[in-house]
């Protein structure tokens, strides 16, 4: 097995990383940043997100563990003091895992230019810079609404948790391969009207987003920005490659938002 160590430069996170690396060499287990079988982030959600995009040409061939340092994270089920407890579940490692859905972007350009691609753990979000944002949006290629408002954010299922969930989004299961698009800050008036509830989208089904100006729009996929660029239209659906942690005792996932969000202690 190769693990390679993936954290923040924040003091907590460095001390547990030099522990960490100390407890795996002397375990006899192969430190390898370039070609991991499984990734281990330091940090919080932010620091797993940023190692899912540094290692996203190889999800198919690695798993993903997370300790955090801070505040509980979404993502990672170890705690920073229990390293070692972490290192017995490595040495003893049989390939368990537990899979979630990715969102996959294509973002087409006004000027013509070749189109690019991303994916997504959590959400992407589309903006103006200023001013209301207008945009007409598909459904599996059928024309669905013309929306008007601050933004749009599409998200996965994990990531209906974040971004989603603080715009008036549904929780959704990672038991569903589907997409979900909640609008941010919509106008709704006897002039303008758009349907102002998230959608659900399933596997076989995409959106399709064309803002009616390419010029001043901010796209977003995850912690990445795409500004600066005339975007003529940005397509979502789920993507082929799955995002994959290790079960060593990897947290249900209604169990990850109650204790995010609601907290025994105060049941």
């Amino acid at each position: 097995m190769k693990v390679s160590i993936y954290g923040n430069n924040g003091q907590a996170s460095t001390k547990v990383a030099t522990a960490l690396k100390k407890g795996l060499t002397a375990a006899g287990i192969v430190l390898d940043s370039l070609d991991p079988d499984i990734v281990i982030t330091v940090g919080g959600d932010g620091t797993l997100l940023s190692a899912f995009h540094h290692y996203n040409d190889r999800l198919d061939r690695v798993r993903f563990v997370g300790i955090h340092t801070g505040h509980l994270g979404f993502y990672t089920d170890w705690r920073d003091y229990e390293v070692q407890e972490l290192i017995d579940s490595l040495v003893e490692d049989n390939g368990q895992s537990v899979s979630y859905p990715l969102l996959t972007i294509k973002v087409e350009y006004a000027d013509g230019t070749h189109p690019d691609r991303a994916l997504a753990l959590n959400e992407s979000t589309i903006k103006k810079v200023s001013g209301t944002m207008v945009a007409d949006v598909y459904i599996k290629g059928e024309f669905f609404e013309s929306f008007r408002g601050d933004g749009l954010c599409i998200s996965t299922p994990t990531g209906s948790t974040a971004y989603n969930k603080a715009v008036g989004g549904a929780v959704l299961s990672p038991q569903f391969d589907a997409i979900q698009m909640a609008e941010i800050a919509s106008i709704n008036n006897l002039v303008f009207r758009t349907l102002g509830s998230p959608l659900i989208i399933p596997a076989d089904e995409w959106i399709r987003v064309e803002p009616a100006s390419s010029a001043n729009n901010v796209l977003m996929c995850d912690q990445l920005s795409i500004e600066g660029r005339p975007i003529k239209a940005i397509t979502y659906q789920i993507a082929q490659q799955r995002i994959s942690f290790a079960e060593y005792r990897h947290t249900h996932f209604w169990q990850r938002v109650e204790s995010s969000f609601i907290g025994r202690e105060n049941g």
